[in-house]
């Protein structure tokens, strides 16, 4: 049986304030749609940020088959304990586990390790949902995008972006909102699937995240007014209803694929 690490990207007191209001956290959310996919996977779990024996999980590093680093509400730019305990962790991961999938947050803190820079975004935001996302000639070749939409909408949350990308990265699909939708790069011995979204969340979840999170967004001017909220929501929920789960995880079920062979 294949072991992957799942890394939680949020701090342990996000993930309490989701638990305490009701909304999974994000590796809850990954382990229900790798279980939808296959059984045939051993998890970990640890969390860079806020578990105090980080340092004894590195040196068991080399067990894992492959890692999924997952999102979180943090800004890669912002030098803190956390945010740096976490770079540090992903550069040891990247020395020792050779199949990596990098979600969002994961593939600004991939990129950050390899080389590129990651930045506020200049066109906007993704606020629940990601639009008219292109998969380029690249992406059509690589398996990451296998039997997946040339053109696609997807759940997402981000406010940053990859600016530079690592020497000898592929660009593999973008949108208006973020050039680097989907990229493929190696850093140490790590062949690194990373995406700017999350096909691992539902629809759903992405709602009750912003109204979760509403004040916030009022007050980082992520929307005008309720109103605005309100119209947003009603749009995702109409995305949703159209939405074929199969397709919308297609990139995680093809990176499970890549691990299990």
């Amino acid at each position: 049986m294949k072991k992957i690490l799942i890394v939680e990207g949020n701090l342990r007191e996000e993930n309490q304030s989701f638990t305490d209001g009701g909304i999974k956290t994000h590796t809850e959310s990954l382990k229900d749609s790798i279980a939808y996919f296959t059984d045939k996977i051993e998890i970990d779990v640890v969390n860079p940020s806020s578990d105090k024996n980080i340092s004894e999980k590195v040196t068991d590093l080399d067990k894992y088959d492959g890692l999924i680093w997952g999102g979180s509400s943090l800004n890669i730019y912002n030098d803190t304990i956390e945010i740096r305990r976490q770079i540090e962790f992903m550069r040891e991961c990247q020395k020792k586990i050779k199949k990596i999938l990098a979600i969002c947050w994961g593939l600004q803190v991939a990129v950050t390790v390899a080389g590129g820079q990651v930045k506020r975004c200049t066109n906007g935001s993704h606020r629940g949902i990601a639009l008219n996302i292109e998969i380029n000639n690249e992406g059509l070749q690589h398996p990451i995008y296998k039997n997946k939409g040339k053109i696609f909408n997807t759940p997402a949350f981000n406010f940053d972006e990859v600016a530079t990308l690592p020497k000898n990265s592929k660009l593999l699909a973008s949108n208006p909102i973020n050039k680097v939708m989907g990229v493929n790069f190696h850093s140490a011995v790590s062949d690194i699937w990373g995406i700017q979204y999350h096909p691992e969340i539902t629809y759903d979840k992405m709602i009750s995240l912003i109204h979760f999170r509403k004040e916030r967004l009022l007050n980082n001017n992520a929307f005008v007014d309720e109103q605005e909220i309100n119209n947003h929501v009603r749009m995702i929920a109409e995305e949703n209803k159209i939405t074929n789960k199969d397709l919308r995880m297609r990139e995680l079920e093809n990176w499970l694929n890549y691990l299990l062979k």
